[in-house]
């Protein structure tokens, strides 16, 4: 098997997994990515590797767009502030871009870093009550 057909078949894998995931399931791999995107970034950035700094970057500020739009602030009292908390760090990580600032991907990822955390406590909870992971994710306040 040669390595187009692997990469062609774990792109394949990871669309499928990523099509049949639950809402909550969504939202963890969506933070792990995040975290992860800025993790790779800031590795790149104490290389000097400006254009794999940006790529992480502006992935990480499109998985913030969706985490923005999928929040459903009505939903509960704390969803303004995480909002607010969406929009600080996607500044931060437009600064950090445009000024190759490894400051502003430290305190992204100091920020976010916690939350992801905690929606995997939220769905681990969720899963350990026994309720479906595949239906509705209102529980967590997101679409």
């Amino acid at each position: 098997m040669t390595m187009s057909n692997l990469s062609a078949q774990r792109s394949q894998y990871n669309n499928d997994a990523i099509l049949s995931a639950s809402p909550v399931r969504l939202l963890t791999m969506l933070y792990d990515r995040l975290l992860l995107d800025l993790n790779r970034a800031e590795l790149a950035h104490s290389q000097y590797d400006w254009p794999v700094v940006s790529s992480n970057l502006l992935h990480a500020q499109a998985i913030i767009s969706e985490l923005r739009s999928s929040l459903k602030v009505e939903l509960w009292d704390g969803g303004d502030k995480l909002l607010a908390l969406y929009n600080y760090c996607n500044g931060l990580l437009v600064t950090a871009n445009v000024r190759r600032a490894a400051a502003g991907i430290r305190e992204a990822s100091e920020l976010l870093e916690p939350l992801r955390q905690a929606w995997h406590e939220a769905a681990g909870q969720l899963s350990a009550q026994g309720r479906p992971q595949t239906g509705d994710s209102r529980e967590l306040g997101v679409a």
